[in-house]
């Protein structure tokens, strides 16, 4: 049996009726929630031209009156994306990711993760949220600039990042791939991104040519630690909430060889901020940051 889903006119009525009326404005009503009116002024539009939305007559809304409407109704982000769906047959357009910090509990599962490398990232490869053990492998998160916690930007401007990636080919292709997705998804920084490094890059826009598209999904990737050898992890990518195109990444060492090379790196980091006050300011801050 099909699913029964309401269309545009059947989606205002009942969004209409969950309101609350304005203190001093319920009075006696029939039926609960907001009056055609009441939305209509709330979201700025004729009350003739509203009764005709939820009648089904007329042409779809401009992007403009839907999002005046989806705050006239209060609707939270589900709703707001079935409006969009119903009114004109696709979700929203996107809104850049909050430079705002994650929620802590997305630190605590951060943090929880002593051996695996992880951090959260946006559509634009911004870190904006790590653990201790992404300091040890992919470098120092809490020391460098915001500038410089861009995971393409150093994948594809950073010699001696490539340096410590055997197989840079291949994660430049994947890297590249995922980006255009984003791009084609209309992730604004994503397009920016993009834009910025075909200027930039030689290298970058001779992948870029090659035209692949990929998603984040999961794979093996090998890396040269300082001090700590070659350690192969097996990385998963998760979706985060809070923001469109924020991901999780967590990087598993594959081996209990490289989860003891992880555990060491990161014992040796805790120690030395235990006895250097500026590495103790450092290391003590694996708290999310603005990109």
């Amino acid at each position: 049996m099909k699913p029964d889903v309401a269309g545009l006119g059947g989606f205002l009525r009942d969004r209409r009726a969950r309101l609350v009326p304005d203190a001093g404005l319920a009075g006696r009503r029939r039926t609960p929630g907001l009056r055609r009116e009441e939305v209509a002024a709330r979201a700025g539009v004729s009350v003739t031209w509203y009764t005709w939305l939820e009648q089904g007559r007329g042409g779809p809304p401009s992007d403009e009156v839907l999002e005046r409407l989806a705050r006239a109704l209060e609707l939270d982000a589900a709703g707001r994306e079935a409006l969009f769906l119903l009114a004109r047959q696709r979700p929203p357009p996107i809104e850049p990711a909050p430079s705002s910090p994650v929620t802590p509990a997305v630190q605590r599962v951060l943090d929880g993760l002593a051996t695996s490398p992880a951090f959260v990232k946006t559509a634009a490869w911004d870190v904006v949220a790590w653990n201790a053990a992404a300091c040890v492998v992919f470098g120092d998160y809490d020391a460098i600039p915001p500038a410089e916690r861009n995971g393409l930007r150093r994948l594809f401007g950073d010699p001696a990042h490539r340096a410590r990636l055997p197989d840079w080919e291949e994660i430049a292709r994947f890297a590249a791939g995922v980006l255009r997705l984003d791009v084609t998804r209309g992730f604004p920084d994503a397009i920016a991104l993009a834009a910025e490094l075909l200027e930039t890059s030689a290298e970058f826009r001779r992948v870029w040519a090659a035209g692949e598209v990929r998603t984040q999904g999961s794979g093996l990737k090998r890396m040269l630690l300082p001090g700590g050898g070659l350690v192969t992890f097996d990385y998963a990518t998760f979706a985060v909430d809070g923001g469109p195109g924020l991901s999780m990444m967590v990087f598993s060492p594959l081996s209990e060889t490289d989860a003891r090379t992880i555990a060491d790196l990161v014992a040796r980091r805790a120690e030395q901020a235990a006895t250097d006050p500026r590495a103790q300011a450092q290391a003590g801050s694996t708290q999310p940051f603005s990109s």
